[in-house]
């Protein structure tokens, strides 16, 4: 099946079953990364991942990698951490310093560009997107960020300058959002990083369902609410 291009005129994004093989998951091509285009890819399972020389590329990969909160890996050394760490961390009190953070301390190089930066961030003014960030002596040492769906939070991507830092963030997060009735987290695609902390693959159908059910279950406000964790 030949990859569709989006249309400059309408927000509407193909069915996900019409997604490749090989790249797995490679929906479509093209549109913008206007708030409107992008909410709408996040309510049908759909995100953005391109190089910054590449046109827009939209993903729903099959299976999906998601993280039950509550099965958040701890290991030992991991738990020592987190009773001794001197780390604070807080909720939605940086979030433009990390998606900057997020685009610049990637080795390997980003796709997390200057018009990623800003549609998220307008994702972020709405009430949408939301970051998780880790402070040693009033320096931001490590977060994450992502788009909220209900009791949903699809994660997009975390940085870490100290060792643990985003790991704290995660794990932190995970705890945040228990308390308030969250239920998944959407880790996009599997790798080493996050199988470790516990990830696991399901089916996109499963995904899917989880996703349209889960939308429904509008978490307290003051979930969201800028706000220290530890």
């Amino acid at each position: 099946m030949p990859l569709i291009q989006l249309s400059a005129d309408s927000y509407d994004f193909p069915p996900v079953d019409y997604a490749l093989n090989d790249p797995n998951g490679l929906l479509a091509l093209g549109g913008d990364l206007s708030p409107q285009r992008l909410i709408n890819a996040y309510q049908n399972g759909i995100f953005p991942w391109f190089s910054p020389d590449d046109p827009i590329l939209w993903w729903s990969p099959d299976p999906r990698a998601v993280l039950i909160p509550q099965q958040f890996h701890i290991s030992r050394s991991m738990a020592k951490f987190i009773k001794k760490t001197p780390l604070s961390v807080t909720i939605n009190q940086a979030f433009e310093q990390v998606i900057s953070a997020c685009s610049s301390e990637r080795d390997e190089g980003t796709w997390i560009d200057l018009s990623i930066q800003q549609s998220y961030c307008q994702l972020h003014q709405q009430g949408i997107a939301h970051s998780v960030e880790v402070w040693h002596e009033g320096d931001l040492v490590g977060g994450l960020y992502g788009v909220e769906q209900g009791a949903l939070f699809c994660g997009e991507s975390m940085f870490s300058r100290q060792t643990n830092a985003s790991k704290l963030a995660l794990y932190a997060f995970c705890c945040h959002f228990l308390s308030y009735g969250g239920k998944l987290i959407d880790c996009q695609i599997l790798n080493d990083h996050t199988e470790s902390l516990g990830a696991m693959e399901i089916p996109r159908a499963d995904y899917l369902q989880f996703l349209y059910k889960l939308q429904q279950e509008s978490l307290p406000q003051a979930c969201w609410t800028s706000q220290k964790l530890r």
